[in-house]
């Protein structure tokens, strides 16, 4: 699938897991404040086709969980995982074709209780 952020600078060439059935949205610190729900890729399921030196990395605490976004429009592209460092979770609103409003009640991954914080 093809991902982009809203301006265009970012473009992403993307393979899914499991297609759109695994969209999630985390309550987390972080996420609960971006909103965006996310579908699940592989590491080796996103390439970054145009931009990336227009990503722009976010990270705390651990640093495991790694946030890019566009520097021009500032939209949340990609993540990798911090419960799954293998994963990437893909903001479902940057694929080609994907509406969130489509898929209806997407599930909630609790990551207020990270297992990692235990």
């Amino acid at each position: 699938m093809k991902a982009t952020c809203h301006c265009g600078a970012v473009e992403l060439r993307v393979t899914l897991t499991d297609g759109l059935n695994t969209a999630s949205r985390c309550d987390c610190s972080f996420c609960a404040r971006r909103g965006a729900a996310a579908v699940t890729a592989p590491l080796d399921g996103v390439e970054v086709v145009k931009g990336a030196d227009k990503l722009t990395l976010y990270t705390w605490g651990t640093g495991t969980a790694q946030h890019y976004f566009c520097s021009v429009c500032g939209i949340y592209t990609h993540h990798r995982r911090r419960s799954n460092p293998n994963e990437y979770g893909v903001n479902l609103g940057t694929l080609e074709g994907a509406h969130p409003r489509d898929l209806g009640d997407i599930a909630w991954v609790d990551g207020i209780n990270h297992p990692s914080d235990r």
